[in-house]
């Protein structure tokens, strides 16, 4: 096989706190190309992809990578491709990604130890193809395209010097090619955005950076569709369909007989202006690979399955109106009853169903059923989750699981110092739980966290990276989780930070699958506090109608019904408003049976139903979706509903106030 080789390098600049890096390898020959990028680069590791792409004009059955790290870095692991070797390494497909038509590509990704996390690609063959290259063939092949050539060279030397550079000189070296206008001119593509001018923009508004479901894209004189949102390159994964060449003809073709040259320049200019706009096509793999601290749990990733996965995040938030949380068991460190409940039988699941709630949050420990060498988490303990989630299910209910406090080792270390450790636990974790619980349907959610602690926009960026973490984790595993919903927690699931720092969600493979979260446990006078303090009171009542004329320095003197509604418009505005749902993960006020007696405890239990019932209507009334926070406690200062161990309605007051606030 005789090709011509052309690479460089392009620095993008920094793109929502990580670095992307793109080498481009064209074979000529046979017309395949391969991208490499680097998604994350956390300074000791790295994880990047390697996007194989069909350019020719006929069906090619399989194909084979071979490259370089630089820099003596290490792959440690990798997902949808078969690797061998040690440095070089050679990839090939795993069977589904390997059948690739005109203009279709592949991607696989990888993680990696070490501080250079660039690569150099050495070969890119299909099935069948040898890679052998002469200098004659390659003279050949550079003066059959001239001055295209020629401006091409001289790109490639101004990129290396800066991205914005690259960009504009790549972009003038392919003016042969269909990617140099904004718009296509001709055919079927006339007047159709040409990569990278993208045709929409994210929930925060901005300059366009993705494209949505059915949306339609030139790139190299094809027009593609975007099956669901993406802002990856069009054709370099499932996320896009080729509709074929803009001269009407059913398979992509080069733009012109000089574009076999140019075509490196133009892709070298579609990858800077595609990390600028934070989309690059690998951003799916961002750190969802385990790096050599733990190993590699996602050691069967399958294509995506879309069959029960039909809903939305906005779809499927229209069937939740009554969630309640099944607290203080899975997450309890030494186990289900460590913390003095039942072990979650059918009974109680049918219980809850019956009393009105339509959706489980079911907090779980990982790390304490883990390994802490190997971080591999037990077989029964995932088991018996797994059974839990089947028992919710089989009842008609919807459930998210998360990661929830567990020791703390992720929500009380959001900082620079232990973000790499971190994010390896928290990939290893997502990897094997997506992998267990992945034949679920749409019912079933996944969180990142639960009350990650956050105080500022430093630790609002480390925890960004441990949702982007999360995500990419989960949807490397495939299957239906390639479509799950996932949900994202605000800094400490508090509004006001929320609203403050909370300025991004993780970039996505698809549109529309993320939530947002938030709890709500306020005033904390009134639904936490314990004690007087010198700075102030407990608040014992709560609401219009339900101040004591007799203990007025237990009344409330902020956090009311008007409050409340202003911080739910915070979040409505926020997400809701842009369709993203927000999802209130926790909410509840406790019971002052010990405090309080006679009329003031009257009058207290009246006050908290008054509080329950507000802030489930109010939390409905703004698009957010409540989750009742329930212990199992049915003493003072706690927050039972259910009586766990007969399975019968403890606390009905609350239960009913609960059921009026969601209109049922």
């Amino acid at each position: 096989m005789t090709s011509t080789t052309r690479s460089r390098i392009l620095r993008a600049p920094v793109v929502m706190g990580v670095y992307l890096l793109t080498l481009l390898f064209s074979l000529q020959a046979h017309a395949l190309k391969c991208e490499y990028t680097t998604s994350n680069d956390w300074g000791s590791g790295f994880t990047a992809s390697i996007t194989v792409t069909n350019d020719g004009s006929s069906s090619i059955t399989g194909w084979e990578v071979s490259w370089q790290q630089n820099g003596g870095s290490a792959i440690t692991s990798s997902w949808n491709a078969q690797i061998s070797g040690d440095n070089p390494y050679t990839a090939a497909d795993i069977g589904w990604n390997g059948n690739l038509a005109p203009g279709n590509s592949a991607s696989f990704g990888m993680q990696g130890n070490g501080n250079d996390s660039t690569g150099t690609i050495l070969a890119c063959v299909a099935d069948g193809e040898s890679n052998t290259s002469s200098s004659s063939s390659s003279s050949s092949s550079s003066s059959s395209s001239s001055s295209s050539s020629s401006s091409t060279s001289s790109s490639s030397s101004s990129s290396s010097s800066s991205s914005s550079s690259s960009s504009s000189s790549s972009s003038s070296s392919s003016s042969s090619s269909s990617s140099s206008s904004s718009t296509g001119g001709s055919g079927s593509c006339a007047g159709v955005n040409v990569y990278p001018n993208w045709t929409a923009q994210d929930w925060a508004g901005g300059e366009n950076n993705h494209a949505e479901s059915g949306d339609r894209m030139v790139y190299q004189d094809t027009l593609y569709q975007a099956n669901w949102y993406t802002n990856s390159v069009p054709g370099s994964d499932y996320s896009w369909t080729s509709l074929g060449s803009c001269d009407g003809s059913t398979s992509s073709s080069s733009s012109s007989s000089s574009s076999s040259s140019s075509n490196s320049s133009s892709s070298s200019s579609s990858s800077s202006s595609s990390s600028s706009s934070s989309s690059s096509s690998s951003s799916s793999s961002s750190s969802s690979g385990s790096s050599g601290t733990y190993p590699d749990y996602n050691t069967n990733p399958i294509a995506p399955d879309m069959t029960g996965m039909s809903s939305n995040a906005a779809q499927l938030a229209s069937t939740i109106t009554l969630g309640w949380n099944i607290g203080n068991t899975m997450e309890a460190l030494g186990g289900e009853t460590a913390w003095g409940n039942p072990m979650i039988s059918e009974e109680l699941i049918t219980l809850v169903k019956n009393s009105g709630f339509d959706s489980i949050r079911l907090p779980v420990a990982w790390n304490d059923h883990a390994d802490q060498g190997t971080a591999k988490i037990d077989d029964a303990w995932l088991n018996r989750v797994k059974e839990v989630i089947q028992l919710c299910i089989d009842k008609g209910l919807t459930v998210q699981v998360n990661i929830h406090w567990d020791g703390g080792w992720l929500e009380n270390n959001i900082n620079p110092g232990s973000q790499a450790a971190v994010n390896e636990k928290q990939v290893a974790f997502w990897q094997q739980i997506a992998t267990h619980l992945r034949d679920f349907d749409q019912r079933l959610m996944f969180a990142s966290a639960n009350e990650p602690n956050v105080d500022d926009a430093t630790q609002m960026s480390v925890l960004n990276s441990y949702h982007q973490s999360f995500v990419d984790a989960v949807r490397s595993t495939g299957g239906k989780n390639a479509y799950r919903v996932l949900i994202i927690q605000g800094p400490s699931t508090d509004i006001e930070k929320t609203n403050e720092l909370m300025h991004q969600l993780p970039v996505d493979t698809i549109q529309g699958r993320l939530m947002a979260e938030v709890h709500f446990y306020s005033p904390y006078q009134f639904t936490l506090m314990q004690a007087d303090e010198w700075w102030g009171n407990q608040f014992f009542y709560w609401g219009e109608g339900n101040h004591s004329t007799t203990d007025t320095s237990h009344n409330p003197t902020w956090g009311e019904e008007d409050w409340i509604d202003e911080m739910f418009g915070l979040m409505k505005s926020q997400f809701v408003d842009k369709g993203i749902p927000v999802v209130l993960g926790e909410y509840g006020a406790m019971r002052r049976t010990e405090q309080l007696s006679g009329a003031d405890l009257d009058l207290h239990l009246r006050s908290r139903a008054a509080w329950h019932k507000h802030v489930t209507e109010s939390a409905l009334a703004h698009g957010l979706l409540p989750y009742f926070w329930d212990n199992g406690g049915t003493d003072a200062n706690a927050f039972g509903i259910f009586d766990r161990n007969s399975n019968t309605v403890f606390d009905t007051q609350t239960m009913e106030a609960l059921k009026e606030g969601a209109g049922k």
